[in-house]
């Protein structure tokens, strides 16, 4: 699968001092703390959460609320929310700037995202991933009616699933152009006359006097790198959600006509701010 790359090339990295370290310490030291407490926690819950309520998850998505509004304040960072967050079954689909949208879109509400099956096999992102309960798709055409029967049973439990129809993160500056191929699944007999979407813009602001792609991650960029960028950082800028209105499947006469509408929805927030 291919990645966004940028034409200015990735973003320098200052060499730290040993203030920028102990940052990077006592952050990291808190941040790791509340990251795998909580998912232990959550483990332990589902335990009894899924033989009680199988798919159904009543308690442990506010355990990965908690944490991830919380990560935010233990790294300094503003987090912002304009709109309201769609309540119900229905699907979320945001632009893709950085790892920290997994924390940003997750410190909102209880949403499950959808994700390319190789995101199942990364060392700590993978087992946050579905430890949460992220859904891993192949996206192959002969794979399509597996996955839209997956996609219907989640639906079916209360979940709401999220999806980056933009395919790869870019340096959380821009909008790619939305790929229509996953929105294929939600003019399925059976979710199409029920199914609402909700665009979801995600904007990140860096910290002042910092590259404005600071919270940027794409193409080949190492995550421990970027991810100590982070924690080492002086100042931290902010994020904000905006929450755009849903709108029913029913209404458009094919996918290219929702990916339209939801790309222009979400390039509008972040055009707005």
């Amino acid at each position: 699968m291919s990645t966004w790359e940028g034409d200015q090339g990735y973003p320098v990295t200052p060499r730290k001092t040993p203030l920028n370290w102990l940052r990077v310490i006592v952050r990291g030291s808190v941040l790791f703390v509340l990251v795998f407490g909580g998912l232990l926690l959550l483990l332990l819950l589902r335990l009894l959460e899924r033989p009680l309520c199988g798919l159904q998850r009543p308690v442990t998505p506010n355990i990965t609320r908690f944490v991830c509004r919380n990560a935010f304040r233990v790294m300094g960072i503003r987090f912002e929310i304009s709109g309201q967050p769609m309540r119900g079954q229905g699907a979320i689909v945001a632009n893709h700037g950085s790892w920290l949208d997994i924390f940003s879109l997750n410190a909102a509400q209880s949403v499950y995202f959808v994700s390319k099956a190789e995101v199942a096999k990364w060392p700590g992102i993978g087992w946050l991933a579905k430890a949460t309960g992220t859904v891993f798709i192949n996206r192959n055409r002969a794979e399509a009616a597996a996955q839209k029967a997956v996609f219907q049973e989640r639906l079916n439990a209360g979940h709401e699933l999220l999806f980056f129809p933009e395919g790869t993160s870019s340096d959380g500056q821009r909008i790619l152009p939305f790929k229509s191929t996953l929105f294929a699944a939600f003019f399925e007999d059976g979710l199409r006359e029920y199914l609402r979407i909700q665009p979801v813009t995600v904007h990140y602001h860096a910290p002042q006097g910092a590259d404005v792609r600071f919270y940027g991650w794409w193409g080949d960029m190492e995550f421990a790198s970027h991810l100590l960028g982070v924690l080492a950082a002086p100042r931290q800028g902010r994020v904000k959600l905006t929450y755009h209105a849903p709108v029913a499947v029913q209404d458009f006469p094919d996918r290219k006509a929702l990916a339209f509408h939801c790309e222009q929805a979400v390039r509008g927030g972040f055009e707005a701010v």
